[in-house]
């Protein structure tokens, strides 16, 4: 499903003990490793990769193709295409995606949305209004400390 298109190269790096306020627009590849207070956004029209590692914090909207946490967002992520949640993944937000791999112990807090291929943009469209589809949403709180 994913193996036919070529993930584009990470070309950007926010290194460990950046901080950068506001908007981040980026294309091809880009990873976090330090902390963003603003929104994280890839270029439209663009195949994106978005690493966001154990040590970052993004406070602000991410929005890419495939997006890669492992680290901290506060608030509302979407990812067109593929959103992987590692281990040490938190978000505090809305989740919208095309298709999801949580790891255990990846947490969110906030409202699951599944959009079909081809339905771009549909978190812009839907924020703070009516549910993407018209399906009940999911709200979930994973931990790994159920033992």
């Amino acid at each position: 499903m994913f193996g036919s298109k070529k993930q584009p190269a990470i070309r950007s790096l926010i290194g460990e003990g950046t901080v950068i306020q506001g908007t981040l627009r980026f294309s091809d590849g880009l990873r976090i490793d330090g902390e963003i207070q603003g929104d994280v956004i890839a270029s439209a029209n663009d195949t994106s990769i978005l690493v966001i590692s154990e040590k970052a914090k993004v406070t602000g909207t991410v929005k890419a193709g495939h997006v890669i946490i492992n680290g901290t967002v506060i608030g509302p992520v979407e990812s067109n295409h593929l959103l992987e949640l590692q281990p040490k993944a938190h978000i505090q937000g809305d989740v919208v995606y095309e298709s999801l791999e949580m790891h255990q112990g990846a947490t969110i807090e906030g409202a699951l949305h599944r959009i079909s291929s081809g339905t771009s943009g549909a978190f812009s469209k839907s924020v703070g209004s009516v549910a993407l589809e018209d399906k009940p949403s999911l709200k979930l709180l994973a931990t790994g400390n159920d033992k």
